[in-house]
């Protein structure tokens, strides 16, 4: 065993459970990169003040989960612990809102960083996958992002989800409901924390998990009672939007998300198989945050997803990816001179585009037949000197069981008629 194991609260993703990482990336890029979604790819670490204009200074994730370095050079660096802004940062240095086409469409997909206590379904080294809209304000977009997502997750053969919806207001509306919300929560019994947090964003007050703090919010003011004519009509499109496409969601007016740049629109996708990380992904409308890190004003919208809890989220349905085998062909070679041929093989093989692999290390016909069985390869390829001799390999179909010589000179040609 190695001296070294992998940091608390992290993972490694290992065959054969690695594959269902890469099916669940996969099967949430596709639907955004059908719709006009391009990639973009950001930096692990950020100058720390994008996040503290950007996430919000009074959030969990700045002033406790975020790593943080200084360099050798003295500046102030974060490990990201979300996408949206590293994007937006990217997005505008590369002046992608100038090129004429808006709004500006991305997905991503990496590891983020949050100092957390460790717990099932949370880590401190996580994947997700996200995406972005920038530079337009239209219900249609918000809608377009939130189908999407429910037609990823339902592709993965998920079904025992739920799609919790709100809006946040804008900032003509939600001052006044701020301020309303201010009074309510300076009469309740909070810790000092709260407190100070009631001052700096009282919304995210309504977003703590605690019992004894839930308790209390019973009778808080409702932001939908606040909510100017522009932001109803808004939501009430979206909403209309959502259930025209056969989406199902539910309104819940509680719904704040745990990032302080969101308006209008804000979602989440839980599952109750999940425990107390319910939230498999989320996001929302962020009108405001290109110009809070200095940008020119870009209303946007967009959500991630987070990929280690989507598999949990499958596991809890019982659902199994439908996972092509690795390997297609695989070559077993009895003697040295069947060694040399059978690698050619398999390189040509490998070239003309089909999956194939080698029993290495010269082990013995019952062994390798071993692993050829473990690779999940539909046909075996054996060869011995008698088989050379006559010009021919041994083709196993490993489902019917059934075997047939082959001239050597026509086996990737009849593989690649076989597989299709």
């Amino acid at each position: 065993m190695s001296t070294f194991q992998a940091p608390k609260g992290t993972y490694d993703l290992t065959p054969p459970d690695s594959a269902k990482f890469l099916a669940v990336r996969e099967a949430i890029s596709a639907p955004l990169r059908d719709s006009g979604y391009g990639y973009i790819e950001t930096p692990g670490f950020e100058d720390v003040e994008l996040f503290a204009r950007g996430v919000g200074e009074s959030t969990d994730i700045v002033t406790k989960e975020m790593y943080t370095l200084t360099t050798k050079g003295g500046a102030e660096l974060a490990l990201r612990p979300e996408g949206t802004a590293s994007v937006l940062r990217a997005a505008l240095e590369a002046n992608l809102h100038k090129a004429g086409n808006l709004p500006v469409k991305l997905w991503y997909s990496g590891s983020y960083y949050r100092y957390e206590r460790p717990q099932k379904g949370r880590y401190r080294h996580f994947s997700q996958v996200g995406a972005e809209a920038i530079g337009t304000e239209d219900p249609v977009l918000d809608a377009e992002l939130i189908i999407l997502a429910d037609q990823a997750y339902r592709s993965l053969g998920l079904r025992q989800f739920r799609i919790l919806l709100n809006s946040l207001g804008d900032k003509e509306c939600r001052p006044v409901y701020r301020e309303a919300l201010q009074t309510f929560l300076r009469d309740l019994d909070l810790d000092e924390e709260t407190r100070r947090r009631i001052e700096i964003n009282p919304l995210r007050v309504l977003d703590d998990k605690r019992p004894d703090v839930q308790k209390q919010l019973t009778d808080a003011p409702k932001l939908r009672d606040y909510l100017c004519d522009a932001c109803k009509a808004y939501h009430e499109e979206v909403r209309a939007l959502l259930t025209a496409a056969g989406v199902v969601y539910e309104d819940d007016e509680k719904l704040v998300r745990g990032l302080d740049y969101y308006t209008r629109t804000t979602f989440e996708f839980v599952h109750d198989g999940l425990g107390s990380q319910s939230a498999v992904g989320g996001g929302g409308r962020y009108d405001g945050l290109s110009e809070m890190i200095g940008g020119p004003a870009l209303p946007s919208v967009g959500w991630a997803l987070g990929v280690d809890r989507t598999v949990l989220a499958l596991e809890a349905e019982g659902v199994e990816l439908d996972i092509p085998a690795t390997t297609s062909v695989y070559a077993v070679p009895l003697g040295e001179e069947a060694r040399r041929a059978l690698f050619a093989v398999v390189t040509e093989l490998r070239r003309a585009g089909i999956a194939a692999d080698f029993a290495f290390g010269g082990r013995g016909l019952k062994g390798a037949m071993k692993s050829a069985n473990r690779s999940g390869a539909r046909f075996t390829l054996v060869a011995g000197e008698r088989d050379l001799a006559e010009g021919v390999v041994q083709l196993k179909d490993m489902e019917s069981g059934e075997q047939s010589a082959v001239p050597l000179a026509e086996v990737v040609a009849e593989l690649t008629k076989r597989l299709g």
